[in-house]
């Protein structure tokens, strides 16, 4: 039987704990229970959570002390207690698994376990992660990462996707696989948390180079190259190249490329258009072009993303 211990902390994200209770914490008819779940906190009692409601929490910190594997469902606050601190790192180096769903990877890199390492947040965090912690090389495309000691997921639902992951480890991909149905859900998911960012708004069109990108948005079936934008700006190529770089801090490939395929997701979600009419649409030439830059970007498919996506 391995313990897992659920460590919260107010205001506790319902959510995050209710994936780490559903994969660790239930019984369910038929299948033989191989985990012992429990759930602590700093200060036992009412704990409140972002929900408006509150959790009873029974034990303190010294429930660390005994876990096998400690899980943070989320967390919500920029401090983190030092005693909160001291009890991770003494559960990590007694040999405690330590496993952060969201952004409780915050806290297992303010204990210094994502040192030198790679790791991975909610998309809208990775950035600050990698800014506040830079010794971490923060991966924002991937659903977890996992180390054996340490692991961390994406945002929100990719934790139940790390604790299906650490139910396989532990007890095989069967066991895993019944959980999953119980849950209703797959298994594993295909790619990675890339394909749930949505574009970033028309912002970055502000400034000198706006007229520009609007007339290249609106031109994607078109066989654009750097030169064609340049001479739009009326700039010369190496010039426009540079401003470019400056201003959006991509190069213009970089950028048409990345229109391209956003361009190519709306299609998916909203036509029943074949992906070989999608790619010459937006300027991709073929269907297996646009699979390649799709998968490299998005880490799916055309057709799987729009399984999920489409309407």
């Amino acid at each position: 039987m391995i313990r897992v211990v659920a460590l919260v902390h107010p205001p506790q994200a319902p959510f995050e704990l209710a994936c780490v209770t559903e994969v660790f914490g239930l019984r369910r008819p038929g299948m033989p229970a191989r985990y012992d779940f429990g759930i602590c906190a700093l200060e036992p009692g009412q704990v409140p959570t972002l929900g408006g409601y509150t959790i009873g929490v029974n034990d303190g910190l010294e429930a660390l002390e005994s876990a096998d594997t400690v899980v943070i469902p989320g967390w919500q606050v920029d401090d983190v207690p030092g005693e909160i601190i001291d009890a991770v790192r003494r559960a990590h180096r007694r040999g405690a698994r330590i496993v952060s769903i969201c952004s409780a990877a915050f806290l297992v890199a303010e204990a210094g376990l994502l040192s030198g390492r790679r790791a991975t947040t909610h998309w809208r965090r990775t950035e600050e992660l990698a800014r506040r912690y830079p010794d971490v090389t923060v991966d924002p495309d991937v659903l977890y990462v996992d180390h054996g000691d340490v692991a961390t997921s994406a945002g929100t639902a990719a934790g139940l996707d790390l604790c299906l992951h650490i139910v396989r480890n532990d007890h095989g991909a069967a066991y895993a696989t019944e959980i999953a149905q119980h849950m209703v859900m797959p298994p594993r998911r295909e790619g990675g948390q890339a394909q749930f960012v949505r574009p970033a708004p028309a912002a970055e069109r502000d400034g000198s180079l706006g007229a520009v990108l609007d007339w290249a948005a609106g031109r994607l079936d078109q066989p654009l190259t750097v030169g064609d934008l340049a001479r739009r700006a009326r700039l010369s190529p190496r010039t426009f190249a540079r401003r470019f770089a400056a201003d959006l801090g991509v190069s213009p490939g970089q950028w048409l490329l990345a229109q391209r395929v956003d361009a190519a997701r709306e299609l998916l979600e909203r036509t029943p258009l074949p992906v070989e009419t999608i790619a010459a649409r937006v300027g991709l030439s073929s269907a297996v072009n646009l699979r390649r830059h799709f998968h490299a970007r998005l880490g799916t498919t055309p057709a799987a993303y729009r399984r999920t996506f489409g309407t």
